[in-house]
């Protein structure tokens, strides 16, 4: 039985403390006034332009809509702060009466949750997780007091590297009527969609990642805490009022614009971690190497101090986790470079057949990438004409994201878009730059265009029809002969999908004819966008055995 949302926060103003319930937060000067000004004499800043003279944002709005499209949660169900440490705190702070509360965590897992219970003065529970780290529900759940306010759980976990089993969390969130916080640091690592879309099913959960491992911040100090929105709300009242300089919160969106580097690099990483695991599981002196869905390995050895001091007397640091519950003779090595690994795995004793082969930075083919940045959005495309994976898209606008995904699959390529655009203006500029740097991306991946099918593609959808041809010989004509009924079709503007395939066969630099009909406007252009990618993949698709350029006039 789903509940209103004056009973949802109901139930979670009755778990915080009194204290904290009934706080008024300091107010800056950028909540007094948010309105952009042309002088600002208030807040007793220095005048004179250093580039750092004013505070920044208190509540990062540029940060978290950027944070929002990636993660494909509201913004107002984000909260940055100084590191997960900090929102780790203020969970504590928020819940736990100091001295008259527990917390339990599954153990081992990481330090600073026992660290920020010892000072907010709440009592430890440790559950322990199995010999081989899986997590049992029933056994964490025995464990729980009365007075247990929290539940602390680290997946991937933190030292052992794996995901926690997602039916014993989901368990844990069904049973226990407390807040239960799943720490997700290392989730761009795993092959999981962590626990950010059951923020809306569970209120009390809570959900923290960082931008300091997949995304090479961990020098700019920015994690999130992601839940309700009324658990957010509560943290921004209670931080403290800038806790992300200026200078962090600019660098991390210079970062975050580019994600597809990010992902490049994530992708190299995994690599090196299963090279890195299969080459220590052969050496004599390593007794194991634990799965990992991070981007470290746990690895029990036979002599984890020799080892050790090995790797020391070559300038090369892992982290000693062998006093963790069940790790005795472990030691946690963080994924490098392949240079850094090489060097670690030389050291350590591993011929060249053990230490493997690099895993190849695979070029050719037909691929390509755009990065088009305008003062109203920043979008980035890949695409691979030549391989299939699951699109990976995020724009802020989910109808359109669910449009493009429909391209990666039915033209079974492998397809990226990420789009940070002004969609408090409107969905426009979002909307045509996508057409723009799509076209533009699908042309280049196609080089000379030999060998292709050239043409394509008709298909129904449900009770609607959608018939869309086109031609990749480089002349440029558009027809659009849709009816739509609606003034938006989910959260896009119905006009902007003409707009949008109208730019897109510029770019593409193709003729691109477009009819379809329906009852129900979702269902058309649902249809429009399969349709176009069915007829995407029948022109790009190779002419078994030709190479030629597919013209009877030798060229395009």
């Amino acid at each position: 039985m789903s509940r209103t949302r004056a009973e949802i926060e109901s139930e979670i103003m009755s778990l915080l403390r009194d204290n904290i319930r009934n706080i008024v937060p300091y107010s800056t000067a950028r909540d007094d006034c948010k309105a952009k000004m042309d002088i600002y004499l208030d807040a007793n800043e220095n005048p004179f332009d250093t580039g750092v003279n004013r505070y920044p944002s208190p509540h990062q709005p540029k940060l978290k809509k950027m944070l929002s499209v990636l993660k494909k949660v509201p913004e107002e169900n984000i909260f940055t702060g100084n590191g997960s440490d900090e929102p780790i705190d203020l969970i504590f702070r928020m819940f736990c009466p100091p001295g008259k509360s527990s917390m339990v965590q599954a153990v081992p897992t990481y330090g600073m949750y026992s660290v920020a219970a010892a000072i907010n003065d709440v009592r430890v529970i440790d559950a322990p997780l199995s010999a081989d780290f899986t997590l049992d529900a029933d056994d964490l759940l025995s464990r729980v007091e009365p007075d247990t306010r929290l539940i602390f759980l680290c997946s991937p976990n933190n030292p052992s590297g794996n995901l926690l089993d997602r039916d014993a969390i989901i368990s844990i969130l069904d049973r226990f009527q407390g807040i239960v916080v799943v720490d997700e640091a290392y989730i761009d690592f795993a092959e999981s969609p962590g626990f950010t879309g059951l923020l809306s099913q569970y209120p009390r959960l809570i959900v923290l990642q960082t931008l300091s491992k997949a995304w090479g911040m961990a020098g700019l100090r920015i994690g999130m805490a992601m839940a309700d929105s009324c658990i957010t709300g509560i943290m921004s009242r209670i931080k403290y009022p800038y806790n992300i300089s200026v200078l962090n919160q600019s660098k991390a969106e210079e970062i975050l614009s580019d994600p597809l580097k990010a992902a490049d690099r994530v992708k190299e990483l995994i690599a090196e971690r299963t090279r890195l695991s299969e080459a220590l599981s052969a050496l004599p002196e390593v007794l194991k190497v634990y799965p990992s869905d991070a981007n470290f390995l746990l690895v029990r050895f036979r002599d984890k101090d020799k080892a050790f001091a090995a790797l020391m007397e070559a300038g090369i640091i892992v982290r000693d986790r062998s006093s963790a519950y069940n790790c005795a003779g472990c030691l946690r090595i963080t994924v490098g470079t392949p240079e850094e690994n090489d060097r670690l795995l030389a050291v350590l004793g591993a011929s060249r057949a053990q230490a493997g082969s690099r895993s190849p930075v695979l070029a050719g083919g037909r691929k390509a990438s755009v990065f088009r940045k305008t003062g109203e959005t920043s979008v980035c495309v890949r695409s691979d004409l030549d391989s299939f994976r699951p699109p990976r898209i995020a724009t802020g606008l989910n109808f359109l994201n669910h449009m493009l995904e429909q391209i990666g699959y039915h033209a079974h390529i492998a397809l990226d878009v990420i789009c940070f655009g002004d969609l408090e203006t409107d969905d426009h500029h979002s909307v045509e730059d996508i057409a723009i740097a799509l076209g533009d991306c699908l042309d280049s991946a196609l080089g000379d265009k030999s060998g292709i099918g050239r043409y394509g593609f008709s298909l129904p959808m449900d009770e609607a029809e959608a018939t869309v041809l086109i031609d990749l010989g480089g002349r440029i004509d558009f027809l659009w002969d849709v009816a739509l009924s609606g003034e938006k079709v989910g959260d896009v503007t119905s006009v902007m999908f003409r707009h949008f395939f109208k730019s897109l066969s510029e770019h593409l630099k193709c003729n691109l004819h477009i009819k379809a009909a329906g009852e129900n406007d979702h269902h058309v252009i649902e249809g429009v966008f399969k349709a176009f990618a069915r007829a995407l993949r029948q022109a790009v698709g190779r002419v078994p055995g030709g190479n030629d350029i597919p013209s009877s006039k030798g060229r395009l």
